[in-house]
């Protein structure tokens, strides 16, 4: 098959590596991180216009490197082949190997905050995207002394504890080593991290096995969903997560 892999750049390393073992023709799109951060509508709106965007008389299928993602995959359209969107809540699943492992982890060690190679050498600060942020937008990205600055030395206390100190919520980093990384700078800054902040440290062996399915075109009705031609996506509350309905209506 020759696949269109559409994917957020955190996957950067780990999908390079998964397509050089594909068996098929993978042609890879990477999108900025930030997209995440602009809501739902505003994320949904550029992976679509990225897809549609694709030469799909080109390809078989056009895949997708995105969990839903705060619902900002839902109402993404098939138009004319079929597209891939992995059974995920958001990118940790893939770096995990699966949905159930996550969720196993998630519940056994609460406030907790992953990073991979990608969330750090990614993580850029400034330009649009982070100008179009909700938290830029609703002001959760102002320092204390900004606040101060803005509002006063009482009323900054209490903005900055309810809605700027995001870190409050967590204790504890967990770095996730997928077996791609050069060297362990990614973990060693990991480590700082913790040990700044005061947090547990723990590394966890990552499992790229589900994003070489994506990329192989092993899509288990269990991991993937395949939208078909003039469907979307739909968000689910319950385990399956995506799924597809009919569009009403010319595309």
């Amino acid at each position: 098959m020759r696949l269109k892999l559409i994917s957020c750049e955190v996957f950067c390393r780990e999908m390079c590596a998964a397509v050089a073992r594909s068996p098929n023709q993978v042609d890879i799109q990477f999108m900025p991180k930030g997209l995440h951060d602009i809501g739902c509508v505003g994320m949904l709106q550029r992976v679509q216009a990225a897809l549609n965007s694709v030469d799909e008389s080109a390809y078989d299928a056009v895949i997708f490197g995105y969990g839903l993602c705060n619902n900002g995959l839902a109402g993404l359209t098939a138009r004319t082949i079929p597209i891939v969107i992995p059974r995920a809540h958001d990118c940790i699943t893939l770096f995990l190997g699966s949905k159930e492992r996550y969720l196993d982890y998630f519940n056994s060690h609460p406030g907790v905050y992953f990073k991979t190679s990608g969330w750090i050498e990614r993580n850029r600060n400034g330009g649009e995207l982070s100008q179009l942020s909700i938290q830029r937008r609703s002001g959760m990205d102002h320092t204390y002394q900004e606040l101060v600055g803005k509002y006063g030395e009482d009323n900054a206390r209490f903005l900055f504890d309810e809605l700027c100190n995001h870190a409050k919520h967590y204790g504890q980093y967990t770095f996730i080593e997928m077996g791609v990384e050069p060297d362990r700078r990614f973990e060693n800054k990991t480590k700082e991290e913790a040990a700044a902040r005061g947090w547990k440290f723990e590394k966890v062996q990552g499992d790229i096995s589900m994003i070489q399915r994506l990329v192989d075109g092993q899509w288990d009705d269990r991991e993937f969903l395949v939208v078909q031609p003039a469907h979307k996506v739909v968000a689910r509350y319950n385990e399956g997560i995506v799924a597809s309905e009919k569009i009403a209506g010319p595309l």
